[in-house]
């Protein structure tokens, strides 16, 4: 079986030899163990499921909470010649369809799916028809009420893992306490599991924190020491936008990426990071996740981060190449105070979740007792405009909502317009010849799209078709309508805004069933979790690797020896070690007195010059001569 493995890792990934862990991780799958795979960013997580994947006989299903990472990871399969399909909100009801075909009666080796797709009744209904080998889910923390990104829908997945009791079963992730891996098995209902966890040591990687007022400039000197492409996290967008154009204006080639950018706006800048045509990449924490970009080489935060948990992942994003990198977090005083407040502003009122709740039914136009598992393409300043909502209450009453269970959020991502020509040939020939004013039209589709749009799905682009028959893009869409509603074609139409589903029937606002206990429970426990970044950040003795490694459940006398605090200790032994031979080489001649000794040493600090007499006296260096004076021993 080992060998097989290899010869899969060593066709499609090109590797001669797994990283630590990979191969046990595979072979206790293959072995038909319940699995729990622990490995640190960038540690190869994905190939630790889609190696086994590519062994068995049959599909796997990866449950995932991010549409980007999908969109990645099935991108590079399908690079390596390896069939792979995400289903993910927004996409057309007949695009699922095929999709699922394709995993039926199809060569499809991967389908991604987001863990709010294990709900839907059409979902596991074509799922039983599959032959599923294998169920892997990333980011297993969200299972767990006490991980850093708590998702609701994840707590089915072990009912979903039920209908296939001889699929084998694997869970992964960057991040997890004791008390999380507890809950991700105990959740997934996993039985006697194989745990494998990987240090969460990053050897190449310097961490550092300081203590700045101006943090901009602190910034800039670290960039124009340290070479090599970066990553700056702030807080909000309009800091992301500030932060890079001032540093466009000091001569650092930078730009900046949030939520709010348009997806073809996020994925040029992206790209131009990826290619080195931008050095800095300034961003919220929406930035990172599925970007496989190993020779990072600096990650700075401006701001503090809600959590240790989602400080290590952005963190770890340097230095993946295991060549030497840094992470390093500026903050002064107010930081640690807004920090805290921060996490209160987390929990809106009951009564203010309920009203956003209330506004989301009326401007979805849903009956009470309707709209379970119906997607909606999310415009929140739309929504905040016309019930004159606070933007970052709602925001949060929105994240509140999601993680009670009844609605589900996901990212803006690009989905480019598609058709498929329902009719075949003779077919559409008949309706030209009926309605003359669409053959224009559809015989430019043919010329431009070919044949492929009679067996399929296939990507237009509505501007391009507009110059080619010198009509504006809204009479282009207005025509692909209209063919729809004759059933000539399927038109999916671009989407670029987050999706937002409604994950159970519509309630009465006044009746929601919010789980008071749990909110309040989540909030304590997201001040617990601010705490410990407070104590991180302003700890000054102990190897930052030491402290990330406390707050994981790992505990060892190891220091990391690249630290901020690990070098200002072997500084202080370094000094320390050249006063001791200057106090010996001034004593070689005869004793001295004290008072004397620490005037021509110069230290300038008399209680560490009585700290160093104090150990070299312990050490047998020195001794106390009858008239008080010491000497050499």
């Amino acid at each position: 079986m080992l060998i097989q493995i290899q010869e899969i890792l060593k066709q499609y990934w090109g590797y001669d030899t797994f990283r630590p862990l990979q191969s046990d991780i595979i072979l206790s799958v293959l072995a038909g163990r319940d699995t729990l795979a622990l490995l640190p960013t960038g540690g190869g997580k994905s190939i630790c499921f889609q190696v086994p994947a590519l062994a068995l006989e049959g599909i796997c299903v990866v449950v995932t909470p991010l549409i980007a990472l999908m969109q990645d990871q099935v991108a590079q399969l399908k690079r390596r010649g390896i069939s792979a399909v995400a289903l993910y909100a927004g996409m057309h009801p007949n695009q699922l369809d095929i999709a699922l075909d394709n995993c039926i009666y199809g060569e499809v080796k991967f389908l991604y799916v987001s863990p709010e797709r294990l709900q839907s009744k059409l979902f596991l209904e074509r799922a039983k028809q599959m032959k599923i080998a294998l169920v892997a889910i990333d980011e297993a923390h969200c299972i767990s009420q006490w991980g850093y990104d708590f998702r609701p829908p994840y707590l089915h997945i072990a009912e979903f893992k039920a209908l296939f009791p001889s699929a084998k079963l694997i869970a992964l992730t960057a991040t997890a306490t004791t008390e999380v891996k507890t809950d991700i098995i105990e959740k997934l209902m996993m039985q006697n599991p194989a745990v494998f966890q990987q240090s969460f040591a990053r050897k190449n990687l310097s961490y550092t924190t300081l203590l700045e007022e101006n943090k901009e400039q602190r910034l800039l000197q670290m960039l124009q020491k340290i070479q090599g492409t970066a990553i700056v996290y702030v807080r909000n967008r309009r800091k992301t936008q500030e932060t890079a154009t001032w540093l466009q204006q000091k001569g650092i080639t930078a730009t900046f990426y949030h939520a709010g950018l348009t997806t073809q706006e996020r994925s040029q800048r992206q790209q131009a990071w990826i290619d080195n045509s931008i050095r800095v990449m300034v961003a919220t924490n929406a930035f990172g996740m599925g970007i496989d970009k190993p020779d990072v080489r600096l990650v700075v935060h401006l701001d503090l981060p809600e959590s240790l948990e989602a400080y290590y992942q952005e963190a770890g994003r340097a230095g993946r190449d295991e060549a030497k990198a840094f992470a390093v977090q500026l903050y002064h005083q107010g930081d640690l105070i807004q920090l805290e407040q921060g996490v209160t502003q987390q929990f809106p009122s009951v009564d203010f979740i309920k009203q956003v709740y209330q506004c989301l039914g009326n401007y979805y136009q849903l009956a009470a007792g309707s709209g379970e598992m119906t997607c909606f393409d999310l415009d929140l300043a739309a929504l905040q405009q016309r019930f004159n909502l606070p933007t970052t209450e709602t925001f949060f009453a929105l994240k509140v909502l999601e993680n009670q269970g009844f609605i589900t959020l996901s990212e803006a991502v690009f989905h480019p317009s598609k058709i498929w020509l329902q009719l075949d040939n003779r077919q559409l020939y008949d309706f030209q010849l009926r309605n003359p004013k669409y053959d224009t039209f559809i015989k430019l589709l043919l010329r431009v799209y070919g044949g492929e749009v009679f067996s399929g799905y296939v990507v237009i682009n509505e501007t391009q078709l507009s110059k080619a028959i010198s009509m504006p893009v809204a009479h282009v869409e207005w025509m692909l309508e209209q063919l729809e509603k004759f059933d000539i074609l399927k038109y999916d139409k671009q989407k670029n805004k987050p999706q937002l589903t409604f994950l159970t029937p519509r309630f009465d606002a006044t009746r929601l069933p919010i789980d008071f206990a749990a909110l309040t429970q989540r909030k304590a426990k997201a001040l617990s979790k601010a705490n410990a970044v407070k104590h991180y950040v302003t700890h000054q003795k102990r190897c930052r690797t030491q402290l990330l490694l406390e707050y994981f459940d790992e505990i060892t006398t190891a220091t990391c020896g690249v630290c901020d605090s690990c070098v200002q200790q072997k500084r202080k032994q370094h000094n320390q070690q050249q006063v001791q031979e200057k106090i010996l080489a001034l004593l070689a001649d005869g004793a001295m007195q004290v008072q004397l000794l620490y005037k021509i040493v110069g230290l300038h600090d008399e209680k560490a010059f009585q700290a160093i007499i104090r150990e070299m006296l312990e050490q047998q260096l020195l001794t106390y001569q009858p008239d008080g004076s010491l000497g050499k021993r």
